[in-house]
C-alpha cells in the first residue's frame, strides 16, 4: 500500500493522463493500476477532473467558423492513419467508462479552440491597430490646422496693430522707368525700428524662379538690406515683417538673385521713394 501511495504521489499519473509517457513508462502505469485498486482510482480521478476543466473553460466559436475549424481539424486529428505507426506501441486499456470524451478527445477540442481563439484575437488586434493609425492621422491633421490657423490669427493681429498704431509711417513707392507701373507700400516704426511691407496691394514685375525681390533702405547714403522676399500668393498674408532699421532717408526695391544680394543691382530697381 505505501508503493502505491509513493506511486501516486510521484506524479506519473498525470504525466499518463496528458499522453507525456513513452510506451515502456504506460504499460508500467497501467500495470499498477491493475494491481492497485487505489491506483485505479485516482487515474480516474485525474481523467475526470480533466473532463471537468474542459467543460468548465469550454470556449463557443461562432457557429459558422467554429464548424469549419473544427470539421478539418477533428477529421485529421482523429484519423490515426494521419500518424506514423509506432510498431512498439501497446494498447491503451481505457480507464474511464464514465461516457464523458477521453482525455485525447479534450486536446483536440481544446487545440481547436485555441487555434480559432488565436485567428479571432489577430484580427481583432490588426482592426484596432488600423483604427489607432487612422487617429493618430487625425490628430495630427488637426494638429497642423490649428497651428496654420493660429499663425493667421497672429499675423492678422500684427497686421490690426500696424494699421491702428500712429507710430508708423506709410510709405509708397512707386516705379522706376523699369517699372513704370509698378507699386509697394512699406510700413515703418522708427521707434520699434519695425519695417512690414503691404504684400495685399504690391504690384511688381513678373520674376523667374532664380530671382527675388529685395527690399532696400538708404540710411545715410549707403543702401542697407532689408531682406528679400517673393510675389505674394493668394493664402498669403497681406503684411510681410523685413528687417528692422532705425534710421532710413529712402526706400526701394530691386530685382535680385534668389537669396539676395550684398549691394542693389542699380539697373533691376522697380519701385522707389523718398522720405
Amino acid at each position: 500500500m505505501e508503493d502505491a501511495k509513493v506511486y501516486i504521489e510521484s506524479g506519473i499519473l498525470e504525466l499518463y493522463v496528458l499522453g507525456e509517457l513513452s510506451p515502456e513508462e504506460r504499460l508500467q502505469v497501467e500495470d499498477m493500476a491493475a494491481k492497485h485498486a487505489a491506483v485505479k482510482a485516482e487515474l480516474d480521478d485525474i481523467a475526470q477532473a480533466m473532463t471537468m476543466y474542459a467543460d468548465a473553460h469550454a470556449i463557443e466559436p461562432n457557429e459558422a467558423l467554429r464548424n469549419r475549424v473544427l470539421n478539418n481539424l477533428l477529421t485529421n486529428f482523429a484519423d490515426d492513419r494521419n500518424f506514423k505507426a509506432n510498431k512498439y506501441e501497446a494498447p491503451v486499456v481505457p480507464l474511464n467508462n464514465s461516457g464523458k470524451p477521453t482525455v485525447s478527445i479534450f486536446y483536440k477540442y481544446a487545440f481547436a479552440a485555441s487555434l480559432l481563439l488565436l485567428c479571432v484575437s489577430v484580427a481583432a488586434l490588426s482592426v484596432v491597430y488600423k483604427k489607432l493609425n487612422q487617429s493618430q492621422d487625425q490628430l495630427l491633421s488637426l494638429r497642423l490646422s490649428e497651428q496654420k490657423y493660429s499663425r493667421q490669427v497672429s499675423l492678422m493681429d500684427t497686421e490690426l496693430s500696424v494699421y491702428h498704431d500712429p507710430a508708423f509711417q506709410f510709405v509708397r513707392l512707386k516705379g522706376t522707368d523699369k517699372a513704370p507701373a509698378s507699386v509697394l507700400t512699406v510700413a515703418w516704426n522708427p521707434e520699434r525700428k519695425k519695417v512690414m511691407v503691404d504684400m495685399h496691394d504690391a504690384k511688381l514685375p513678373e520674376t523667374d524662379p532664380n530671382h527675388q525681390y529685395q527690399l532696400w533702405a538708404i540710411a545715410n547714403g549707403k543702401p542697407v538690406d532689408l531682406g528679400v522676399f517673393d510675389k505674394p500668393q493668394a493664402d498669403s498674408t497681406n503684411m510681410k515683417e523685413m528687417k528692422d532699421i532705425a534710421i532710413a532717408q529712402a526706400f526701394a526695391v530691386t530685382i535680385e538673385p534668389r537669396g539676395g544680394s550684398v549691394n542693389p543691382t542699380m539697373d533691376q530697381m522697380v519701385v522707389m521713394a523718398s522720405l
